[in-house]
């Protein structure tokens, strides 16, 4: 509610800003009303014409520009201050003034091998390279979670062994069984001379976790900042920090769609039982997890990493799976919305184009912008599966309102929805022919491909993959599918479901 309620009131001044302006207009200004609408009505033509000619998504357009030609002053007003990313300035300039990391290229041998197999992936992972400058390494130890529950004791047992230094970035943090477990542990770290730091996004832990729970860790010798504190209504109130990791000593890593609070492991219920899935990594392919926090950490979070923190992890066996020899290449990187190219939007439409048999995704949410909904809509065509699991508890109402606004496009072209009927589905995967996939935070929602800052990995033909298809079949055996004729149609239902359609990139 706390995050619905900071929205409105980012809308409030612009709409007192026009209430305020017809006023003026017809109480003082009536003579002069017909030239000075006329005027302005030029003015948002121009601003039209500035945003057909953006290089953007069109969804986002189509919201924006109905909202300009509706309310030419605030929604001026309202683009300048949240929809255009010059407003992400201070966020770009914290990043540009942080101490650049070392730059790094896959290894020549690796790249070569993977063009000489696949030469279209291959592509796929050097494109995805070039946009993000995290580089392709070699799988040495990956384990699948198909669960928060499962994942929740190995995280504990990996951050026990910790020697050097522990970094924990989250999206939500909330006191309870799972964050006072990890804080307990965190506490003894950083007393025998850890380097411990949390980040955790302000805004989605408004109504989790209190100032005064982070002061208090500090004095545990815990470093703990926010991340975009939500200080004032500015511009940048829409980039969070959507990115979910943990970094032990720079040789193993966690992440997933799994934040840092008790429904996320089913210790409490809040919408039926809690789907959610993560993953560990051990060997060199934990490095770009470590570079990706220092890089926010030396820009957002105060005292710098030392640099021989990241230094290369080391390459050697898993201790949980017994691997000590290469399983197959793993991408990770992270999105932001201050890159001119949304990454991850174009890595699911570019291996969706590339699917010959199987296309499967977990989404909490499903709002694509149109190019994304093409892509699933011609992978079907050409008779690709298409499946998607969603949930079949809601967490958000209305989100799930919205998304379901999109199930009869995607049900009549032959794309299988899947909603799980146990209750809320929160992973965040996707399988492409059994042997490509991605896990991580990535919704499939306005906001998670183009607004937010997200952690995804890509893997190619590693055994993660085999138990991500495992699960999702299994999962799948839960769920209830939906079928073309399960949706209602008629007049009223497409006007509401094209609303819903438009304004779906706000929520």
């Amino acid at each position: 509610m706390n995050k619905i309620l900071c929205r409105v009131f980012a809308v409030l001044p612009a709409l007192l800003l026009q209430a305020l302006w017809l006023l003026i207009l017809f109480r003082w200004l009536a003579p002069w009303a017909t030239a000075i609408s006329v005027f302005l009505s030029f003015l948002a033509l121009i601003f039209v014409l500035y945003l057909i000619t953006k290089q953007e998504e069109s969804t986002y357009k189509i919201l924006w520009l109905l909202i300009i030609l509706t309310f030419p002053l605030p929604g001026a007003l309202l683009y300048l201050l949240f929809g255009n990313k010059r407003t992400t300035r201070p966020l770009r300039k914290k990043l540009e003034k942080a101490p650049p990391l070392p730059a790094r290229s896959s290894s020549p041998a690796v790249s070569a091998a993977l063009e000489k197999e696949n030469r279209r992936l291959s592509q796929t992972f050097r494109w995805v390279e070039e946009k993000t400058g995290f580089p392709l390494a070699v799988n040495r130890g990956a384990t699948y979670y198909p669960l928060g529950d499962t994942m929740f004791p190995d995280l504990l047992s990996e951050l026990k062994k910790a020697e050097k230094f522990i970094f924990i970035e989250y999206f939500i943090v909330e006191s309870g069984k799972m964050w006072d477990s990890i804080t307990e542990i965190l506490a003894e770290k950083a007393s025998q001379g850890v380097d411990v730091r949390v980040m955790y996004d302000d805004l989605g832990s408004l109504s989790t976790y209190t100032k005064k729970e982070a002061e208090a860790l500090r004095k545990k010798g815990i470093r703990c900042v926010s991340f975009n504190p939500l200080i004032l209504i500015k511009g940048t109130l829409n980039c969070r920090d959507h990115r979910k990791m943990t970094v032990i000593d720079g040789r193993v890593a966690f992440s997933g769609g799994v934040n840092l609070a008790d429904e996320y492991i089913n210790h409490i219920e809040k919408y039926g039982h809690w789907k959610d899935v993560g993953f560990r990594l051990t060997g060199e392919a934990v490095r770009n997890y470590t570079e990706m926090f220092a890089q926010f950490w030396n820009a957002f979070g105060g005292e710098k990493i030392p640099d021989e923190f990241l230094s290369a992890a080391p390459v050697g066996k898993d201790d949980s799976t017994g691997q000590d020899s290469p399983d197959g290449l793993v991408l990770s990187y992270y999105d932001s919305p201050l890159r001119e190219d949304a990454v991850s939007n174009g890595l699911y439409i570019d291996l969706l184009s590339q699917a010959k048999e199987t296309a499967w995704f977990f989404t909490p949410y499903l709002m694509p912008g149109n190019a994304l909904l093409d892509a699933f809509l011609r992978a079907v065509a050409r008779g690709v599966d298409v499946r998607i699991i969603m949930p079949g508890i809601p967490d958000k109402k209305l989100v799930y309102r919205m998304s379901r606004s999109f199930y009869p496009v995607l049900l009549d072209a032959g794309v299988k929805i899947y909603e799980y009927t146990p209750g809320f589905v929160h992973a965040k995967a996707c399988l492409i022919d059994g042997e490509v996939g991605t896990v991580g935070t990535v919704n499939l929602d306005y906001r998670s491909l183009f607004l937010h800052f997200e952690n995804n990995a890509l893997f190619y033909r590693a055994s993660l993959l085999t138990e991500l298809k495992k699960d999702f079949l299994e999962t799948q055996e839960k769920c209830e599918e939906r079928k073309a004729g399960d949706v209602k149609k008629g007049f009223f239902r497409w006007m509401v479901d094209g609303i819903l359609r438009i304004f779906a990139p706000l929520c």
